[in-house]
């Protein structure tokens, strides 16, 4: 699927970290025999996995994959990752991953009933914002620099009534509402592109679609819509947004089973400086040779967008 769509950068998620960056090296090595080599390389150790000692999520007990930072049962597990075939300007990083939720400018933190800190005072002294990472991440192009905007955040289910995930979700994307308007960190001085796993769709599903929306419609964000005949076909019954948009195959709702459907959940954000020439997601057609092709890579289906840079 990465070697049809031949992305210059290329931005992974669900990439276990090792510290020497051994497995994307090798993986970039498989992808340099059948495409053009990604000499550059990027991870940092993600939250995921990230032990805390103490209890998270509030179950009563330890030691858990919900009692990490972010969800995973070892250290690095479900990473994020860059490969490019343009320098990557890593002593110009921002990373955000280590910001405290509570730290979080208008934070939504989870509570009891009662209105006392959930689960507890001290998971959330701990508690960072990020489920993975957040990076501001320039690469070096020919034309000048390029910003990637790099997240992925938890889905915003699998909690209870204190809406945990749902809140931390929110604010892991609103992380970049600030951002860009310069009340975190220092926003890019030029073109950047938003690459993020936001785990929320802005019609359909759970989560608080709010942020979502204001991302699509922020000014100096553009939405290029990007499409597919597959996901086009493969419409969840219901749902109200364009299914061609749809980024991820889930199963289907039933009254037997749980399954959001499909859902557009990962997104290439452009500044609205950048010249978008064209744009769309590996999903092709059922009648398409590479149909079965995509089903087998992922769940998620490939994002991708030719730009020009101002």
């Amino acid at each position: 699927m990465i070697t049809r769509t031949d992305p210059d950068i290329l931005v992974l998620s669900d990439f276990d970290y090792d510290a020497e960056l051994s497995a994307l090296r090798a993986f970039a090595d498989l992808l340099a025999e059948t495409a053009a080599p990604y000499p550059y390389a990027f991870a940092r150790r993600p939250n995921t996995g990230w032990a805390t000692g103490l209890d998270m999520d509030g179950d009563g007990r330890l030691g858990g994959p919900r009692d990490s930072q972010g969800f995973g049962y070892f250290a690095g597990q479900g990473g994020l990752a860059v490969l490019s075939r343009f320098p990557i300007d890593e002593p110009h990083l921002q990373d955000f991953s280590a910001l405290l939720w509570r730290d979080f400018p208008e934070a939504l933190l989870p509570t009891h009933a009662s209105g006392a800190p959930f689960p507890s005072d001290a998971a959330l002294a701990a508690q960072r914002l990020s489920t993975t990472a957040h990076w501001s991440l320039p690469v070096t192009l020919s034309s000048g620099p390029l910003t990637l905007l790099i997240s992925q955040a938890t889905p915003p289910v699998f909690d209870g009534a204190e809406d945990r995930n749902g809140k931390r979700n929110h604010d892991e994307n609103a992380l970049w509402l600030h951002h860009i308007e310069g009340r975190l960190g220092t926003p890019p001085s030029g073109p950047f592109v938003l690459a993020f796993g936001a785990n929320l769709d802005p019609a359909d599903g759970a989560g608080r679609r709010e942020v979502m929306q204001a991302l699509l419609t922020h000014p100096q964000l553009q939405d290029p819509r990007p499409k597919s005949q597959g996901a086009a076909s493969a419409a969840t019954p219901a749902h109200l947004g364009d299914p061609a948009l749809d980024t991820a195959d889930w199963a289907e709702p039933t009254a037997d089973t749980f399954g959001p459907g499909n859902m557009r959940v990962d997104f290439l954000l452009p500044s609205a400086d950048v010249t978008v020439s064209d744009a769309g997601v590996f999903w092709p057609a059922p009648t398409s040779a590479d149909h079965a092709l995509a089903l087998a890579a992922s769940r998620h289906r490939l994002v991708w967008i030719d730009i020009k840079l101002p």
